[in-house]
C-alpha cells in the first residue's frame, strides 16, 4: 500500500491531473496483488451508478446558460443601483452578487469568471486597487459551493449516504455569514481608502432606477426560489430541481433575448468538459476508495488519527480544518472528497460530533481551500479574470482568506449554527 501512495502524490506533485494520478495508483495495487485488470473498470462504472450524480452535470449546465445568457449582468446591475453609493458599496456588490449567483451554479471558479468580469472594471473606476479587487472576487467566489445548490455537497452527500436536501439547507446559514463578514472586511478597507470615499461620493441613489434594475434581474433572482423551494416542498429531488431549473434558465434567456441560438453549441460543449472531468474524477476516486478500503488502511489511519487526538473532539476539529484546508488548495474538491471523506469523517462521528454538521463543515473547509495560497483553484480564476500575476491576487486576497478562516472556528465549534436551518425545516440532525 506505501507504494499506491508514492504513486499517487508522486505523479500528482509532477503534474499529472488527479484522475489518472489515482487511475494509476489503483492500477499499482491491482497489480502488485495479483487482481484482474477488469476490476478497474468495475469499480470506475460503479463510482458514477448513482442517480443523483446526475444532478452535477445538470446543474453545470444551468450555470452555464446564466453566465452566457448574460443573466449575471442584470444581477449586479441590480446590486450595483442599490448600494453603488456607499463607500464600499461595490465591494459590497461584489460579494452578494457572487452569494446570489452561487446559488445559480454552485461552482466557485464559474462565480469568479462570471462576476469578475463584470464587477472588477467598475471597482477599479471607484478607486479600489487592482489587487484588493481581484482578492475580494477570488475570496467571494468561494461562496459558490458553499450556498446551495452546491456540487460539492451533491458528491459530499452521495459519498456519505446524508441528506442533499439537509446539507442544503445547512449551508444557508454559513454561507450568507461569510458573505456579511467579508462585506464588512471590504467596508473597513474602503474607509480607510480616500479615493474609494470620494468617488463614492459622486453617485447619488436613485429608487426609479433602482427599481428598474430589480425589474430587469427579478426573472434572474426566481431561479434560486424555484429550485430551492421545488426541494423544501416535496415537489422535486435536487435532480429532477436542476432539470427544471435547465428548462426555466432556457425560457428566461430565450424570453430576454440575452441567449441566441449560435450560443448553444459553445454552452453545451463547455458544459460537456467540466461534468466529464468532474465524473471522471468522482469514478477514479471510487477506485482508491476501493483499494482504501480493500487493503484496511483507512482502519489504519483512524486509529493513528484517534490516538493523536486523544479521543478530544475539539482537537480533532482543529485537526480537521488544518487538513482540510491543505488538502483544500492543493487537490481538487471532488476527489479530496471522496478519498478523506470515508476516513476521516467517522472518525468524528465516533467522537460525538453531528454528521451534518461534520459534512457541512467539511464542504466549507475545502471551499476555502479555493483561496489559500498557493494553488487555490480561484486564484488561478482571478488571475485570468483580472490579468495580473499570480502573486499580486494574493497580496490582495489575504485579509479575505484570513476572514474565512478565522469563521471556521466559531462554524466548527458551534455546531448550532450550521444545524439550526435544518432543524427548524424538520430535519432530525
Amino acid at each position: 500500500m506505501t507504494l499506491v501512495f508514492i504513486i499517487l502524490f508522486g505523479l500528482m506533485l509532477v503534474g499529472v491531473p488527479v484522475a489518472f494520478a489515482i487511475i494509476s495508483s489503483g492500477v499499482a495495487y491491482l497489480a502488485t496483488n495479483g487482481m484482474s485488470i477488469l476490476t478497474l473498470s468495475q469499480r470506475l462504472i460503479y463510482g458514477l451508478n448513482s442517480f443523483t450524480l446526475l444532478a452535477v452535470p445538470l446543474f453545470i449546465l444551468v450555470g452555464n446558460l446564466m453566465d452566457f445568457g448574460g443573466i449575471s449582468k442584470r444581477l449586479t446591475d441590480w446590486a450595483k443601483s442599490l448600494l453603488g453609493w456607499m463607500p464600499g458599496g461595490l465591494g459590497i456588490v461584489t460579494v452578494f452578487s457572487c452569494a446570489i449567483f452561487a446559488a445559480l451554479t454552485g461552482s466557485g471558479p464559474a462565480t469568479v469568471a462570471a462576476i469578475g468580469s463584470i464587477m472588477l472594471p467598475s471597482m477599479l473606476k471607484s478607486g479600489y486597487s487592482k489587487e484588493s479587487s481581484a482578492g475580494l472576487v477570488a475570496a467571494a467566489g468561494a461562496l459558490g459551493p458553499i450556498i446551495p445548490p452546491s456540487i460539492p455537497m451533491i458528491i459530499y452527500g452521495v459519498t456519505m449516504s446524508l441528506s442533499i436536501p439537509a446539507m442544503f439547507a445547512a449551508g444557508i446559514v454559513p454561507g450568507l455569514l461569510i458573505a456579511v463578514v467579508l462585506c464588512l472586511v471590504n467596508v473597513y478597507f474602503s474607509f480607510k481608502n480616500p479615493e474609494v470615499r470620494k468617488r463614492a461620493g459622486e453617485v447619488k441613489f436613485d429608487f426609479k432606477y433602482s427599481l428598474k434594475m430589480f425589474w430587469k434581474a427579478l426573472g434572474a433572482l426566481g431561479l434560486p426560489v424555484l429550485i430551492l423551494g421545488g426541494i423544501y416542498g416535496g415537489i422535486f429531488t435536487p435532480t429532477e430541481s436542476a432539470a427544471v431549473g435547465i428548462v426555466y434558465a432556457l425560457i428566461l434567456g430565450f424570453a430576454l433575448k440575452e441567449l441566441k441560438i449560435k450560443d448553444m453549441p459553445k454552452i453545451l460543449i463547455s458544459s460537456l468538459k467540466t461534468s466529464t472531468m468532474v465524473n471522471f474524477i468522482i469514478a477514479a476516486a471510487s477506485l482508491f476508495s476501493w483499494v482504501v478500503s480493500r487493503s484496511q488502511v483507512g482502519k489504519v489511519i483512524s486509529k493513528g488519527f484517534i490516538s493523536m487526538v486523544g479521543g478530544n473532539k475539539n482537537v480533532y476539529l482543529i485537526l480537521l480544518i488544518l487538513i482540510l484546508l491543505v488538502v483544500g488548495c492543493l487537490m481538487d474538491n471532488v476527489a479530496a472528497t471522496l478519498i478523506l471523506a470515508p476516513i476521516l469523517i467517522p472518525i468524528g462521528v465516533s467522537l460525538g460530533c453531528n454528521p451534518l454538521h461534520l459534512g457541512v463543515l467539511f464542504c466549507i473547509c475545502l471551499v476555502v481551500g479555493f483561496v489559500t495560497p498557493p494553488f487555490g483553484y480561484n486564484l488561478f480564476t482571478a488571475v485570468s479574470v483580472s490579468g495580473l500575476k499570480f502573486n499580486q491576487v494574493v497580496k490582495g486576497v489575504i485579509p479575505y482568506v484570513i476572514t474565512e478562516v478565522v469563521l471556521l472556528v466559531p462554524l466548527a465549534f458551534f455546531p448550532d449554527i450550521i444545524l439550526c436551518l435544518p432543524r427548524a425545516m424538520g430535519f432530525s440532525y
